[in-house]
């Protein structure tokens, strides 16, 4: 039996509906050892796993699937962790789903198996009615997508996956691989995989709340995409003008000066459906392009964004999920470049005080879902509170 480690952080909170742990140890067996001492002993509907890139390898597979033998376990790589103590690197970040208040069905949909995409709507119709047949009593619903950050399929993913879902709710984030951009994965079955998604969807007694939120707001400073590589998701012209050199002008900064602090800072949205979304900017390709995080088409109109204060703006964000009570646990994904905003203007301790204090764990991302969007630069994700608490 593994030794539970001598301090009170530690030690599993039976009272919580979630269990949440996270181990900054190095070798991928000692970590995992770690976090299934601080899940500790309840028996899981599933568990999630967020892992810093450089676990990525096979001793961490094993580890998981020795130490976790006879549990769901599904996770991905991150561009950093949201750990029970705040914004955190280089750890791996559990999250366990005990069966006494959730049930889960997962679904793993490998992006090239192109003949299995008219598949998809019924697989999760199958996982609706599993949830249905293990929890009849339960009426709570909420569905978690887990994506390769590289694979740039996010956007067909979602318009596949929530036509089948109705009324329940999508969360989800991209697997990252810090500011690398150059592998990540995402773990189902033992195993890590790329250029594919895992859908889950949890039905659960307690209450919850799936929301996204961001910082920004539109300006009147407004360009047009004029050459794209959708595909791709790369930008050619901007304004009929190579892309990085108008998008610089537009922003008021050298094309020299442009980088992912520069992005996080005047990120650039588009307007669908009567409300602004952020659609980032990756990097600057050598030849001029601008590679964005999601899709991106010529004609595009394309709106510069000003940033409210961000911590200001995530106290209220959390005040608003604790208006009926806290949650007891929020499942975050939150983009990368918000992050790169954080460590920017020196907010971390801050921002980490302000989720730890609101039960916050989870991942930095290449992207997040929504509902069917697939969008950037917010923070998403579902809170759970006690089946006991009143509704909004």
């Amino acid at each position: 039996m593994i030794a539970p480690r001598q301090t009170q952080s530690a030690l599993p909170d039976f009272g919580r509906l979630v269990q949440k742990a996270s181990s900054d140890k190095t070798d991928s067996l000692a970590a995992v050892q770690d976090l299934r001492t601080q899940l500790g002993d309840a028996t899981f509907a599933l568990v999630a796993v967020f892992l810093s890139p450089e676990f990525l390898n096979q001793d961490t597979a094993d580890a998981l699937n020795s130490v976790f033998e006879g549990v769901k376990v599904i996770g991905c790589t991150t561009a950093g962790e949201i750990t029970p103590d705040g914004i955190s690197e280089h750890q791996i970040v559990a999250v366990g789903f005990p069966a006494a208040h959730f049930c889960a069905s997962v679904q793993f949909f490998d992006h090239t198996e192109k003949d299995a995409q008219s598949a998809v709507p019924l697989r999760v119709l199958d996982q609706l009615n599993d949830v249905a047949r293990q929890a009849p009593d339960w009426t709570s619903e909420f569905a978690f997508l887990l994506n390769d950050g590289l694979a740039r399929n996010e956007d067909r993913i979602v318009s596949l996956i929530n036509p089948a879902l109705g009324t329940v709710q999508l969360f989800g984030g991209s697997a990252g691989d810090g500011l690398n951009f150059t592998e990540t994965a995402i773990f189902h079955g033992g195993k890590f995989h790329q250029r594919a998604s895992i859908l889950t969807v949890f039905r659960t007694r307690c209450r919850i709340k799936v929301f996204h939120f961001d910082h920004f707001l539109p300006t009147d400073t407004r360009m047009v995409v004029t050459g794209a590589d959708p595909e791709a998701r790369l930008v050619r012209e901007i304004n009929a003008e190579p892309a990085a050199a108008e998008y610089a002008r537009m922003v008021g900064k050298d094309p020299g000066q442009l980088s992912p602090f520069v992005f996080a800072a005047s990120p650039v949205m588009v307007q669908v459906g009567g409300r602004y979304h952020v659609r980032s900017i990756q990097k600057v390709e050598a030849t001029g392009e601008l590679r964005f995080f999601s899709a991106i088409d010529e004609g595009l109109v394309l709106t510069v964004a000003v940033a409210d204060d961000i911590v200001a703006h995530l106290e209220r964000e959390m005040a608003k999920l604790s208006e009926n009570g806290k949650p007891d646990a929020i499942i975050a994904c939150e983009c990368i470049l918000r992050r790169l905003e954080i460590d920017q203007i020196q907010a971390k301790g801050k921002i980490s005080s302000i989720l730890s204090d609101n039960n916050v764990i989870g991942f930095h991302t290449y992207g997040e879902q929504i509902n069917m969007l697939h969008v950037n630069q917010t923070f998403t994700g579902v809170a759970i509170y006690s089946a006991d608490q009143p509704d909004d």
